[in-house]
């Protein structure tokens, strides 16, 4: 027995002894929660995607990304023509330990996963998620109209289109076919939450933005708001072994690194909201952040006129990871302002003078010191759908612009700025972030306003202030960006539908035309007759100018020495488990 104890405290000693692996990042805005079906920010999304599991996500390493199963056992059995998916979870699957399930072991089952769907629809949570599954479960509209008109809804209903099969079965029944289906079971709004969770801790709109509790690699450990995030390696999280395959020239090196370690393979995540640019410079230089991303003011302190990494840093054994992000960038107007938004000829005039304005080659040349690739195309490179090569008719032309003013009765007065039809002053609002990169892109626009004779007026909020008035309709113009939720075509198609305003279509454009076609393409595989109505949908987008697209830019990944395993994902908010930290000295 005494042999036994000395034994149990040896390794204690041992394992408190041993180094805590602990990885530091940044996020160059504030993150806005961790409710996944609430939370609409890049930031917050990768913190959601640590901490919580969906039923599909990504290969680590191939390219073009690949689906692969995650709660889920395999890839879904599909059939009558993609309208019904039967799914399979892997037993076993814990939810963190939390005073909600008072004390017991709490498993993910087919229920949690009917109840996280369900809930994004909830019209009471108003979840900017709700686009991604709004009338494709056979019985859900209903319920959800049900619950519009009483205030409350009905959980316990059955819904034909989301049956529990056994405990580990769900079968997906969808009013019309969508071959993307398990692309949107992958996204991080999707992730599947236990209804003891939200019920104790939701807040009264319903959202649990401050207490996540999922099954995912990490758990929520500290937070200081706008400030810091700490994540925590969960010690309930099953078994998963880091196995990817190479693919890109470098992969050996990492899969030589990981191979066979367990996920997540460090203790702690620590993210710090540095909103300027050079002291997140400062704090990677020093040392304490091991991730940064170089963005087009910081560019030119890492990278070479070539956009190779810098000698000295290179010495130091920082690495750059480097790609066009799959994203578009885009100026929209807000449609429904009764004097810039409509079909009225005299509003498609101004806001196709207001796109001709803006100089998308400069915002790369002097904002983004070269790190981005102009956008021409509403889908970006490296996503099912774009077309190479396509020449957009809404181009920089401010004399032409100038003309079309002109010609639809938005005259200059005496003091050279232009009036509305009626005679009263000339206005546009331009909302943008407080930062470096806010007041350039801020300064751009209002170059080109100055060149037709159009006031600019500014509007200077923090990131998370934007997105809310955003998802209300209540921004004029903005420059927003999308980033690949998943790599196809109909998630970049779907940021100018109607029905999407308030939650993706920031713009809020209503084009009947184009929703009508990106209705019928969405019942349309991947391929050159889906491919030939996203081209007329393009089309029509530039005549009506809701918005104008300006660029995709390049990630200047830059990453520590001390760190193993890391790449890039296209399409992952976060990759926290598969790096770790290379041992002392090595």
């Amino acid at each position: 027995m005494l042999a036994a104890v000395v034994a149990c405290l040896t390794f204690a000693t041992a394992h408190a002894a041993a180094p805590r692996k602990v990885i530091r990042d940044v996020f160059p805005a504030a993150e806005t929660g961790f409710d996944p079906a609430a939370a609409n920010d890049l930031y917050s999304a990768g913190v959601v995607r640590a901490i919580f599991d969906t039923l599909y996500t990504y290969d680590y390493l191939a390219r073009p990304a690949k689906l692969v199963p995650n709660a889920a056992a395999a890839l879904p059995d599909v059939s009558d023509e993609g309208k019904v998916y039967t799914i399979r979870l892997v037993p076993g699957i814990l939810f963190q330990s939390d005073p909600a399930f008072g004390g017991a072991k709490r498993e993910l089952t087919a229920e949690d996963v009917v109840y996280t769907y369900k809930r994004v629809l909830d019209p009471k949570l108003r979840s900017p998620w709700s686009f991604l599954v709004e009338g494709k479960f056979v019985g859900m509209d209903e319920v959800v109209a049900a619950a519009t008109k009483t205030g409350k809804f009905d959980y316990a209903r059955e819904v034909p289109g989301l049956e529990v099969v056994d405990r580990y079965t769900l079968r997906l029944r969808l009013t019309d076919t969508d071959y993307n289906l398990p692309f949107v079971l992958a996204h991080d709004a999707l992730s599947i939450v236990a209804r003891e969770v939200i019920e104790k801790y939701g807040e009264s709109d319903g959202r649990t933005m401050s207490h996540p509790v999922g099954t995912g690699p990490f758990k929520l450990g500290e937070w200081i708001r706008s400030n810091k995030i700490v994540l925590d390696a969960n010690p309930e999280y099953r078994k998963v072994v880091w196995d990817f395959a190479p693919v890109q020239p470098g992969d050996e090196k990492l899969v030589a690194q990981m191979k066979g370690k367990r996920v997540p393979a460090v203790d702690r995540v620590e993210i710090y909201v540095q909103e300027e640019d050079q002291t997140r410079w400062l704090a990677f230089q020093q040392g304490e952040l091991d991730f940064l991303n170089m963005e087009g003011p910081l560019a030119p302190n890492a990278l070479g006129a070539d956009g190779t990494l810098k000698p000295e840093l290179a010495a130091r054994g920082i690495r750059l990871d480097r790609y066009v992000e799959p994203e578009i960038r885009y100026v929209y107007w807000n449609w429904l302002d009764p004097r810039v938004g409509g079909m009225g000829k005299a509003q498609i005039a101004l806001r196709r003078a207001l796109a001709m304005s803006y100089d998308a080659a400069a915002e790369v040349r002097v904002v983004l010191n070269g790190q981005a690739v102009e956008a021409a195309y509403p889908i970006p490179p490296g996503v099912v759908g774009h077309v190479p090569g396509w020449k957009s008719t809404l181009t920089y032309d401010p004399a032409l612009a100038n003309k079309l003013l002109d010609r639809f009765g938005y005259r200059r007065s005496a003091d050279g700025w232009r009036t509305w039809p009626d005679g009263t002053p000339l206005v546009i609002t331009y909302a943008s972030r407080p930062d470096t990169l806010g007041r350039q892109l801020e300064e751009l626009a209002k170059k080109g306003y100055d060149a037709i004779g159009v006031r600019m007026a500014s509007q200077r909020d923090r990131f998370p202030e934007l997105l809310k008035l955003e998802k209300q309709c209540k921004l004029a113009s903005r420059e927003a960006a999308w980033i690949a939720d998943y790599p196809d075509g109909d998630n970049f198609m779907q940021l100018f539908y109607g029905p999407n305003a308030r939650q993706s279509n920031n713009g809020c454009t209503a084009i009947p035309e184009y929703d009508a076609l990106y209705r019928q393409s969405t019942r349309m595989p991947a391929g050159p007759e889906r491919d030939r109505l996203y081209m007329k949908m393009a089309r029509l987008l530039e005549y009506y100018a809701p918005h104008r697209l300006t660029v995709s830019r390049y990630r200047n990944q830059l990453v520590q020495p001390r760190i193993e395993g890391y790449r890039r994902h296209p399409i992952l908010t976060s990759t926290w488990q598969y790096v770790d930290v290379a041992p002392a000295g090595k």
